[in-house]
């Protein structure tokens, strides 16, 4: 390695070790409480047999992609139980979900079409959106008042589709799916369903009128095996085996894998007390917590318990690991910020005296190591609840209108019946934005940046001119310090300037922004020269997975710009600010008066 780039490297791991994020490799130790072979059948002596038999018939390997010789009889086989078990026409076997719902999105969800996807999707399906040229919007988790605002205010143009887990791999809980399918229908959307975490928990078959266009579930779950299927028509399942990449240009599935697949599916068809008991274990672990004052959500063998800090959530799981049962703690990025926590796994197999020793040895460990008083209560904390997520204000450059969307948005939540604050985590040059946004708001205080510097210039600049180095880590912890002492507030943060914008040599904004993974509300000049601008910014935005909320144009009116943005950028709200006469809070609430906010969430742009 150069030096550059070993340097570059060293400095990414102590970030991640700074932030109590950084993880490593553990093998099993002690009974089994965290891997999701939810129903026993990885060790089954019959999925085992017929790994065994498939090795020695077709050897270790298939070895070559499906449509290179790659095709064996151990595929079909592991294909036409998964149809017939779930009910559809036919299925594709992948070696991975990962794999399989990059497929899917992909290939059937082409450019002009419209994904409508969970907030707390899997990271495969959200990396599914990214490659499929498709626009995608974000909906609160289970929020179908946001996701039919959304579906309606869509253009007919294109393919809708609605994108959701069935179980939730780290909450345990499940969608409204009957709602949902409702919903669907009546804006003529189709479903993608992502089964990983409930197939072989909840009934296979689906009501036949449902619009649920493809289902994916993987094998190395319920089935204890690996790789996973997608499961619908017989002419989606051709489509896919001619054009998804995913599929064309990998090497098909070992034989083995394919045959164990086929043989762990029939017995859980055979054997559906096994499910019977790993929900009946998850119940009983739940209510014990319970009775010792710790929420427990979910309605699966998942049983997320919430302590908050990274360093909690580790401190427990290793005081239950060294009783002998075997619990990971789960952080971010992994869970949103201030969630992190126990994700405890129940299995068919865990008898009534583990679950009640298992709960006793986690009350017993959060006795140690205290949480906060909001997680013991009687429902886990909803890390999509409004409050939990600051409003991060970005320009595309500055001396563009930052300022005063901020003071606009603490007016806005204000009328909304919410308690707003406002930070400025980064100040370069004499003139204070805080005490701006204080004036403009009609806030009393605010806290003080997290880094203040003089020269009025980019914050490499200013930082080298004050003999100091801008750290994104140290930034991040400063904002994240203010949000966790006040979580009740609707943080709006302004960033310095645009969102590329350098903190040092190899540092810039966009880093922080990624480490907040909060929606942006971009701030443009309306008149010339500001599409590019725009533009420009969005591919940043897009190219690092973040987020955008609404688009703010300030200054006079451009409606060739305007019309221009609209038809570029559908689904993205865009609000023209215009130049006030008086800047005051009388003239921004009576300007909202006229020009109410619309109802905005995530899209993916």
């Amino acid at each position: 390695m150069t030096g550059t780039f070993a340097q570059a490297v060293r400095e990414e791991l102590a970030l991640w070790e700074a932030a109590g994020l950084r993880r490593t490799l553990a093998p099993p130790q002690g009974r089994d409480f965290t891997s999701n072979d939810y129903l026993g059948l990885s060790k089954d002596p019959r999925v085992v047999h017929a790994a065994k038999e498939a090795l020695e018939t077709w050897g270790a390997g298939a070895p070559a992609a499906r449509l290179l010789r790659g095709d064996l009889p151990p595929h079909r086989e592991a294909e036409e139980e998964a149809a017939r078990w779930l009910g559809t026409e036919a299925a594709l076997l992948f070696p991975s979900g990962w794999q399989a719902n990059l497929a899917v999105l992909s290939t059937l969800a082409r450019e002009g079409d419209h994904l409508f996807s969970d907030q707390l999707n899997h990271a495969s399906l959200i990396d599914g959106c990214r490659l499929s040229r498709a626009r995608v919007q974000v909906f609160g988790h289970h929020d179908l008042h946001e996701l039919e605002n959304q579906l309606s205010a869509t253009p007919d143009s294109g393919q809708q589709w609605i994108l959701l887990e069935r179980t939730w791999s780290m909450d345990g809980d499940h969608p409204p799916l009957e709602e949902i399918a409702e919903l669907a229908l009546r804006h003529r959307a189709l479903i993608h369903l992502d089964e990983a975490h409930s197939a072989g928990l909840l009934p296979p078959k689906l009501p036949h009128e449902w619009p649920v266009a493809t289902r994916m579930f993987t094998g190395g779950k319920s089935l204890g095996v690996g790789g996973a299927f997608v499961c619908g028509t017989r002419e989606t399942i051709d489509l896919l085996i001619n054009r998804a990449r995913p599929f064309v240009f990998t090497t098909a599935p070992p034989p083995a894998t394919a045959a164990a697949l086929a043989e762990a599916i029939r017995i859980v068809q055979r054997e559906p007390e096994r499910a019977e008991r790993a929900l009946a274990a998850a119940a009983r672990l739940r209510k014990k917590l319970a009775a010792g004052g710790l929420a427990a959500a979910g309605e699966s063998p998942i049983v997320p318990v919430t302590l908050g800090s990274e360093e909690r959530a580790l401190a427990v799981a290793e005081a239950v690991r060294s009783q002998g049962m075997d619990v990971r703690a789960v952080r971010p990025p992994t869970v949103p910020p201030g969630t992190s926590r126990l994700r405890v796994v129940c299995h068919s197999d865990h008898e009534d005296e583990e679950i009640d020793a298992l709960a006793s040895s986690i009350l017993e460990a959060v006795d140690r190591f205290p949480i906060s008083p909001e997680t013991r209560i009687a429902t886990a904390p909803n890390p999509s609840h409004p409050s939990t997520q600051p409003w991060v204000v970005c320009g595309t450059d500055t001396g563009v209108g930052k300022t005063v969307v901020s003071a606009l948005l603490v007016r806005h939540a204000l009328r909304q019946g919410e308690s707003p604050s406002y930070l400025k985590p980064v100040q370069t040059g004499p003139d204070s934005d805080t005490s701006e946004v204080l004036r403009l708001s009609g806030l009393e205080a605010a806290p003080d940046p997290v880094v203040s510097l003089q020269l009025p210039a980019s914050v490499d600049q200013a930082a080298d001119e004050a003999g100091v180095e801008v750290r994104v880590e140290k930034v991040h912890k400063g904002i994240r310090s203010h949000l966790e002492n006040d979580p009740g507030r609707r943080w709006v943060l302004e960033c310095a300037g645009g969102i590329l914008v350098p903190f040092s040599e190899h540092e810039d904004q966009a880093d922080l922004l990624a480490l907040l993974k909060a929606p942006l509300f971009l701030v443009a000049r309306s008149g010339l020269g500001t599409l590019n601008h725009i533009l420009l910014t969005l591919e940043a935005v897009r190219a690092r997975g973040l987020e955008a909320r609404l688009l703010f144009l300030v200054g006079e009116p451009h409606p060739a710009n305007l019309a221009t943005l609209t038809a570029r950028l559908p689904g993205l709200p865009i609000i023209q600010v215009p130049l006030f006469p008086s800047l005051d809070p009388a003239s921004i609430d009576a300007w909202l008066e006229e020009n109410p906010l619309p109802e905005f969430s995530p899209i993916r742009l």
